[in-house]
Order: C-alpha cells, then sequence, then structure tokens
C-alpha cells in the first residue's frame, strides 16, 4: 500500500516539486508525496564531501596533536588563547555574567533532567543468580571510566546539551567527564560553561566541531584521550564521531536535527506549522516531515509555512531547510501513516492525533515520540527531563536516544562454588568443546574433571 501509483502528475508549487498522483484506473493512491526535499542522490554527494573533509582533519589531529587543534581553531573559530581547558576562576568569571533568571531556569531544567535519569538509573540493577547447584551467574553495571561530552554552539548556543550528556553522565557515575564547546562571539559562552560547571563536568574547553571531538578522542599532548564520545553536532560533527567509533564509543549517530509530525484533523494548520519550523530553524539540513491523512491539513499547513516564514526571525535557516529537506506526505490510513514513520525513523515524531497511544504501542523506530498537542519537541529539547540526544538518519531502527544506559557498560561473571559443580559444568564443556574441535578448549574442562570430579579423563578426549 506504500508503493507510488503508476500515473503521476507533476506540479509546481512553489515549494519545490510536489507530486501528485492517481492510478485512474486502480482507484486512489495510498500514499500522497504533496512536497519532496532534496533527492537521495544529493544528498548522498553532500554526505560523501563531508566524510572525506572529516577524514583529512582527524588524521591531521592524530599526526599533529595540540598544533592541529589550534590551527584549526584559528581556522573555524578565529580562537587561539593560550590553553583551551578553562581554569577554574575563568569558570567562575564565565558564571558571573549568566543573569540570576537564566541560572534558576537552569536548575530547574537539570532538576527535572537529573530526576529522569536516576530513576533509569535505578531500572538498572547489578543481578546474581544460582543457575544450577553450585554455579552462580551474574552482571554488574560499570560506569565507563571517562567520557567526552560535546556541546554544540555554533548558530545557536545549546545550553542544554550541556545537561543532556555531562549530567546525565556524573548520574551514572563516570569518574572523568570533560566537556567541550566552541565559543560565541571570540569567547567561552557564559551560560553553556555554567550548565557544564552545574552539571558535574571535571574539565571545560572552549573548542568547537571536529577539532574538539578529535581532540578528545585521539588525545593531545594536553588533553587525555577520553573512553566514550557523546553528543549532538553538525554533519561534521556526526561523521567525526563515526569515523572515531571502534577507536572510541559513542552514544549514537546523532547528525542534524531532524523532525516529523504524524497529525489528523484534531490539530490544525498552525500548531503543525509551528512544530515543523520550530525544528527546521536548527540549521540548513534539518528534515522536516508532515505526515497526515488529511488533504485538507497538508494543503493548509503549507500555506501556514509561508506565512509563518515570512514572520520568523531564523527563517533564513529554517526556509532552506524546508526548502531542501521539507515532505509532506498524505496517506489513506493511520496504519499507512504508521508505516510511513517507521520507514522514515525520524529523530523526533510529534503524534497529535485522536489516537495517539495507539502509535505509542505500535512504533518501533523513531529517536523520541511526542504525545499530544499539549507536549512538543522544543519541550524535550531543553527542560522536560527526557534526552535531546537521539538517533538520526534512520538510526532509531536499531539504538535508542542518549540516557543514563549509555555510560555504563554490563559486564558478566560466574563463579562455581562446589566440586561437584566444576566436574559436572566441566564434563558438559569438555564434550561441547571437542564437537567443535577445540582440543585445548576440552582440556580447560578436562583438567577440572580431573582434579575436582577424581576422573581419569585421557588427554584430548572428550569426558564421559
Amino acid at each position: 500500500p506504500c508503493s507510488a501509483a503508476k500515473d503521476r502528475q507533476t506540479l509546481d508549487t512553489g515549494r519545490g516539486r510536489a507530486t501528485y498522483g492517481a492510478a485512474k484506473s486502480e482507484g486512489p493512491m495510498a500514499i500522497l508525496h504533496l512536497k519532496q526535499g532534496k533527492p537521495q542522490s544529493e544528498r548522498a554527494e553532500d554526505d560523501a564531501k563531508v566524510r572525506a573533509s572529516v577524514e583529512s582533519i582527524l588524521a591531521d589531529i592524530e599526526t599533529r596533536g595540540d598544533a592541529a587543534v589550534r590551527d584549526l581553531a584559528q581556522k573555524f573559530d578565529g580562537y587561539t588563547p593560550p590553553s583551551f581547558r578553562l581554569t577554574a576562576s575563568e569558570i567562575e568569571a564565565a558564571m558571573q555574567k549568566v543573569s540570576t533568571r537564566d541560572m534558576e531556569d537552569i536548575a530547574f531544567a537539570q532538576t527535572q533532567i537529573r530526576s529522569f535519569a536516576q530513576a533509569q538509573r535505578a531500572s538498572m540493577t547489578d543481578i546474581e543468580v544460582e543457575t544450577l547447584p553450585g554455579v552462580f551467574l551474574g552482571h554488574k553495571n560499570i560506569p565507563v571510566q571517562s567520557v567526552g561530552c560535546y556541546v554544540p554552539g555554533g548558530k545557536f548556543p545549546m545550553v542544554a546539551s550541556a545537561h543532556m550528556s555531562v549530567l546525565t553522565a556524573s548520574v551514572a557515575g563516570v569518574p572523568r567527564i570533560i566537556a567541550s564547546a566552541p565559543p560565541v562571539k571570540g569567547a567561552p559562552h557564559p551560560a553553556i560553561v555554567a550548565a557544564m560547571q552545574k552539571g558535574g563536568a571535571h574539565e571545560i574547553y572552549v573548542l568547537g566541531g571536529i577539532q574538539a571531538v578529535g581532540a578528545m578522542a585521539l588525545g593531545t599532548e594536553t588533553i587525555e584521550p577520553v573512553h566514550m564520545l557523546v553528543g549532538p553536532g553538525n554533519a561534521f560533527v556526526a561523521e567525526a564521531k563515526r569515523q572515531l567509533f571502534g577507536r572510541v564509543g559513542i552514544d549514537l549517530f546523532a547528525g542534524p536535527t531532524e523532525t516529523m509530525i504524524i497529525a489528523d484533523e484534531t490539530v490544525d494548520a498552525e500548531l503543525c506549522a509551528t512544530d515543523l519550523l520550530g525544528q527546521a530553524e536548527h540549521g540548513y539540513n534539518s528534515p522536516a516531515v508532515l505526515v497526515t491523512n488529511s488533504a485538507k491539513l497538508a494543503h493548509e499547513t503549507l500555506a501556514e509555512i509561508d506565512r509563518i516564514l515570512d514572520i520568523l526571525p531564523t527563517a533564513e535557516t529554517a526556509r532552506a531547510s524546508w526548502r531542501d529537506y521539507g515532505e509532506v506526505i498524505v496517506c489513506d490510513s493511520y496504519d499507512e501513516m504508521r508505516t510511513v514513520a517507521d520507514d522514515i525513523a525520524s529523530e523526533h515524531v510529534q503524534v497529535m492525533t485522536d489516537r495517539d497511544d495507539w502509535f505509542l504501542s505500535q512504533m518501533h523506530s523513531y529517536g523520541a515520540l511526542f504525545l499530544g498537542a499539549r507536549t512538543n519537541v522544543a519541550n524535550g529539547d531543553k527542560v522536560i527531563g527526557t534526552n535531546h540526544t537521539l538517533p538520526t538518519k534512520k538510526a532509531g531502527r536499531y539504538t535508542g536516544g542518549l540516557w543514563v544506559g549509555k555510560f555504563l557498560k554490563t559486564h558478566s561473571y560466574q563463579r562455581i562454588t562446589t566440586d561437584e559443580a566444576a566436574a559436572s559444568i566441566g564434563a558438559y564443556g569438555s564434550r561441547l568443546c571437542m564437537l567443535e574441535g577445540f582440543v585445548g578448549h576440552a582440556e580447560q574442562c578436562n583438567i577440572r574433571v580431573r582434579r575436582y570430579g577424581g576422573k581419569n579423563v585421557p588427554y584430548g578426549a572428550a569426558a564421559e
């Protein structure tokens, strides 16, 4: 039902290429792409350019260390202080520039995020079970020992990203948390520094982009490398994390913001347009998609987007994203809406229908859901308590977003406390190893059958 119909008519709506269609003899088509964004082939070309640029920069950082980082900071940010790491007095000076109201708002947001992260942490318990007499198996949840938290600050200073990464790592018990954000107007951004410090960062750096994540992951003469990188960023930061994965752990691929609205006629066009453009303003390549079963709502939302773009102060960015990455998809049914949504696997999915809980129970691929017209993605971005570092580029098919569990490693262990259990398990292990041809493995079991079970197993043979 989700394939396009054979016969199509295309119209130029002034919003990019709009595709209307109906199979003349086959009844109405199931999916109508009222507006489409930049073709996938062009997006792939953009990705290839980013990939090559990032690879070159990371190689330079690995080779030249601090010198490369300093050159990159000058080139991209025009900022080269004696040290990129802030001292305690510099941190305090930056925080003094933050208004009392802003500090109170930061504290409120961090309280919400900490509360939810603590509840999540409490859901993860260490276990030990006796699976057979004398055989004990268990696991422990151990914090990652060092984490580098990247906080974007280019076009918009992402104060909230400090809460989402630094504070959540602190709740998880990470013993070394370093945080980095680019300078804003040639200086550390006071509110970002305040959020990092209040969130629990042990080291704070004023570095942006690839040079920040590269330095934290690879290490330099002055920056000890971390075990894991977390935090959102632009396409270059996301690609740097992808290339560094394996060398260090990463939270997930969190690239340019994506948003999707799933809506029916229980809501109006102004609400849909506002929520689409509210995320499209993030950058020039932020996909925003409306999926609806109402052609009326779809057309009215397109018109409302045009109206809002004429008054939105950040319209330059939002307009470019909507032009190149905006989509409007009209479906025949709620089932089709769900199927389309799961296929796109958007980072943010705002559901505003007469059956929001049905979508919650049925959907399987997304970053986070925002259920009902009373909430919105901006709540999740800044204050409500769920984490805003979420999977993009269809990564929601195999991972959720950043949460306290991402900073914990679940390690198993085993112990055998009786001779009888050692001999019994050893005999099974011996035979199963020999089944696969692993004689050395079998002997690990056999020696225990001999010692703890008192049985004379011939060397290199399977235990009876």
